[in-house]
């Protein structure tokens, strides 16, 4: 395995965020894994994505278990099987495939452990397509300054997450992305929210019918927001306090592009996320 996520990498130290829970640090190529054994599922993922050397790989990997951990602490095929659910790459496929050919491929290969996916809804919408173009978002982004941007990902794992097949499905996913500009330290949060929009009973009989028919738990559409970076840390428990200071929300950062300057009453995530404001379109991330 590669020598995983490097804290020196955008020439501001930033160190993998470390949630306060027993986890096993994993390093892959380019990316580094900090995984919820009681949870079979990574707390934290953070990647260094060099913009200038990346190598546009074909979809191409095996999903395998790391042999460094026990099998029953990971969420393998089993999870999976059968459903409608997807192996969500945490560490996006792409994003550590970088450098000569030889690191390419086996950066490509390491994305596909089971400690980097998580389950997510499989359909395709808006939400989901904002969601995996955000990284290339902010590339773009800090190619006018560095090329080099590094990401945090992680889903929220809360309590009452319903268990299906042995692992507790996520209904809600955080990203982070950090850059530097002109040497200082930038960052930006986002959130993912897949909880299903249904009423406390409609909600509560879903999930029984779902559950005796070894279906997953009912999950909503992806809707995508961008969120400030305390609040990332308040949902998830994780500290996050390097992130916080360099967080463009919170500094005070204009709209990147046309959309709202700020969230009206129908732009805040219901589950109490505040200033957060919903994505239809990645012109309206603050950058």
């Amino acid at each position: 395995m590669g020598r995983g996520y490097d804290p020196g990498f955008l020439r501001a130290a930033v160190e993998l965020p470390c949630p306060d829970r027993p986890t096993v640090l994993l390093d892959y190529t380019h990316f580094s894994v900090r995984l919820v054994p009681a949870r079979r599922l990574a707390a934290v993922v953070g990647v260094n994505i060099n913009g200038r050397e990346l190598v546009p790989l074909d979809r191409i990997g095996i999903w395998h278990f790391d042999p460094r951990v026990p099998r029953s602490v990971q969420a393998g095929p089993e999870v999976y099987r059968h459903n409608s659910l997807d192996r969500g790459h945490l560490v996006r496929r792409l994003d550590p495939v970088w450098g000569d050919d030889a690191t390419a491929l086996t950066a490509n290969q390491d994305t596909f452990a089971y400690p980097n996916a998580a389950p997510q809804a499989s359909d395709f919408n808006q939400g989901k397509e904002l969601w995996l173009g955000l990284e290339d978002h902010v590339l773009n982004h800090a190619g006018q300054y560095d090329a080099r941007i590094s990401v945090f990902t992680g889903p929220v794992l809360a309590d009452d997450d319903v268990p299906y097949r042995g692992v507790q499905i996520p209904r809600k996913f955080w990203k982070i992305a950090a850059w530097t500009m002109e040497g200082t330290l930038a960052a930006a949060g986002f959130l993912l929210d897949q909880s299903p929009q249904l009423g406390k009973e409609e909600l509560a009989r879903a999930v029984r019918e779902r559950l005796l028919a070894d279906e997953p738990p009912p999950l909503g559409p992806f809707r995508a927001f961008q969120v400030p970076v305390p609040q990332i840390a308040a949902l998830t428990g994780i500290p996050l306090t390097r992130l916080e200071e360099a967080d463009r929300i919170s500094s005070g950062a204009g709209p990147a592009g046309p959309g709202p300057a700020g969230p009206g009453p129908s732009d805040t995530e219901p589950g109490g996320e505040g200033n957060a404001m919903v994505l239809t379109d990645l012109s309206q991330i603050r950058l």
